[in-house]
């Protein structure tokens, strides 16, 4: 809160330092936005009198509004604020909208809450030209809190198809498509999936039904990928288990616990993000289970991390630093247009893949 002027309610405003310094308001107003064109003694006798005063500048919220822009992204999610800082996807993409930024002296506001009420308040009044979303879950209202705002955003990983939202996302489907022919070519016939959100709020094996039904359709389409594939394989891919995860340690353990104590175990895990497949890999060794020479396993990212775990995950690549750059210039260069990019992925081999296990 300002200082108040004594004897006064109202707070101290810039032309009550000019009066007190003998100078115009036009001067004082320079001391503090461009002190370099105010004469020396000039410039210290206003600021002595501001500190005497208790000013301490102009409110930068009211000069950037009045400006019309306020040179900073908002990048919003509905996950935890240690989402950006801890799962390796958002990682990397923070790093290509960094980079966006950088180029043009532009700032970063990250957008968290862990509840609807402080969602709301924090999109409301986050002081920004526009929003970046990741929409994973609980997306479709993160879209609608950020179209109250009025100002521009781009949706990432965009889970529901919406032709008047800007959105830039990867082919899901030719990924998945990937990920099962590299395994079926191996010779696996027995598969299990490790999945992203299909809805909100549930974990736990999926239905077909389920699946039809999923609201998000960038993990529908990984799906879909999947098992068009595999079914050119001669897989009956409706005994195929599906356990739907948070994409973190809790759920995707749960998971891979109610797949492993079932009858036949897979050969081979689709995992629908890197940091799932790494989490895998992890608990299959400490049980004794070998990767590859028991079970294989795909992850989705291409995240670095991939390439550091133990052995190295075979993962379907996605741009992710250019998604990042991308989504930003569409904030910072907005002219109004609808924008929606579909970028291509990779197939990346590396050792956690293998034969599929005689017998």
């Amino acid at each position: 809160m300002a200082p108040l002027v004594e004897g006064q309610a109202r707070p101290i405003r810039l032309a009550d330092i000019a009066k007190a310094a003998g100078v115009s308001h036009g001067t004082a107003s320079n001391v503090f936005s461009r002190p370099e064109i105010v004469r020396a003694e000039v410039r210290e006798r206003v600021k002595a009198v501001a500190e005497a005063m208790g000013y301490a500048g102009p409110d930068p919220k009211g000069r950037l509004l009045r400006a019309g822009k306020v040179n900073a992204i908002g990048v919003g999610t509905t996950e935890p604020l240690s989402y950006f800082f801890e799962d390796p996807f958002a990682r990397v993409m923070m790093a290509g909208i960094s980079e966006a930024c950088d180029a043009t002296g532009a700032g970063i506001a990250l957008v968290s809450a862990a509840n609807q009420e402080k969602l709301a308040w924090n999109i409301q009044s986050a002081l920004v030209d526009g929003f970046i979303l990741f929409c994973i879950e609980g997306g479709s209202r993160l879209v609608d809190l950020t179209r109250e705002r009025r100002l521009p955003f781009v949706a990432l990983e965009l889970g529901f198809h919406d032709e008047t939202i800007s959105a830039i996302g990867v082919d899901n489907v030719a990924g998945g498509r990937l990920a099962a022919r590299h395994l079926a070519e191996l010779g696996h016939r027995r598969f299990a999936v490790l999945s992203l959100t299909l809805g909100e709020d549930r974990t736990g094996f999926v239905t077909p039904e389920m699946v039809r039904s999923a609201v998000y359709t960038g993990t529908r389409d990984r799906l879909a990928g999947y098992f068009e594939e595999l079914s050119r394989f001669g897989v009956d891919t409706t005994q195929i288990p599906i356990f739907e995860t948070e994409n973190e340690q809790k759920s995707t353990r749960a998971g891979l616990e109610a797949i492993f104590s079932g009858g036949e175990r897979p050969t081979a895990i689709l995992a629908m993000s890197d940091r799932m497949a790494m989490i895998a890999i992890e608990w299959l060794t400490a049980r004794g289970i070998k990767v590859p020479q028991d079970v294989s396993v795909v992850g989705f990212d291409g995240v670095p991390d991939g390439a550091l775990c133990d052995p190295p995950l075979t993962t379907i690549a996605q741009p992710i630093t250019e998604i990042g750059r991308r989504a930003a210039r569409m904030i910072l260069d907005f002219d109004g247009t609808v924008r929606r990019e579909t970028m291509g992925v990779e197939l990346v081999v590396r050792a956690s893949t293998g034969p599929a296990p005689k017998g």
